[in-house]
């Protein structure tokens, strides 16, 4: 099976993973920025393919992180992904976009049987959700996503960039202080999880607020 995975729910990523490649990793690219997302996704998505020498008949699946994460950003990916599942006829899944770095945590030296996963969710807030790991099983999402003040969250160890941002708040482990959530890992768990046959979600954003974008009501008129 080949996977085609995205994820913008923080920076853009994409991969191709299989079940017959080394590591089921066939290839993937990811940006540093959290903000050019419409910008860089495309042109990664074609040079990624293009070099790996896949084109969208020989894609099985795709698999997009549903967030949480900003409204901009997932859409992005989210569109992107719809747009090509849809051109491609193939099938789509969603993920939560923890999950790939709960899965980046299970597979590290650093793995804990229960931990945190904390994105940057803005305004001195995080996105965040409990795991927990047994025998050497995929993560097991317990709790969440939620979106909170990183004072408010529960007393276990922090992963992620989040952690990172309010580690006087929580136990930020320091060598996951800046990771981000990376299609790599989500495609791995997905991959994962479709050979176990266990379902997946599908394409609907997790969007934990509400929009800050507002439509205007209707204008008043002159006297």
């Amino acid at each position: 099976m080949l996977i085609l995975a995205i994820d913008t729910s923080a920076v853009a990523s994409a991969a191709l993973v299989s079940s017959e490649a080394p590591g089921s990793v066939v290839a993937s690219f990811s940006t540093e920025d959290t903000r050019s997302h419409a910008e860089v996704l495309a042109p990664g998505i074609e040079e990624m393919l293009a070099g790996a020498g896949v084109t969208g008949k020989d894609i099985d699946a795709l698999v997009v992180g549903v967030g949480p994460g900003p409204f901009t950003g997932l859409r992005s990916g989210i569109a992107t992904a719809r747009t090509l599942a849809f051109v491609w006829g193939k099938p789509l899944h969603g993920l939560v976009s923890l999950d790939a770095m709960a899965l980046e945590v299970a597979e590290s030296a650093a793995a804990v049987p229960e931990f945190l996963v904390a994105t940057d969710a803005r305004r001195k807030e995080v996105y965040w959700a409990r795991y927990s790991l047994a025998d050497g099983r995929l993560p097991v999402l317990e709790d969440g996503p939620h979106v909170s003040f990183a004072a408010d969250l529960p007393d276990l160890p922090a992963f992620g960039a989040g952690a990172g941002l309010y580690a006087d708040a929580l136990k930020a482990h320091p060598d996951f202080a800046q990771e981000q959530p990376d299609a790599l890992y989500l495609g791995k768990f997905a991959l994962a999880r479709l050979e176990a046959g266990n379902g997946l979600l599908d394409s609907t954003p997790l969007y934990l607020r509400e929009s800050d974008a507002q439509v205007p009501g209707p204008r008043k008129r002159a006297l």
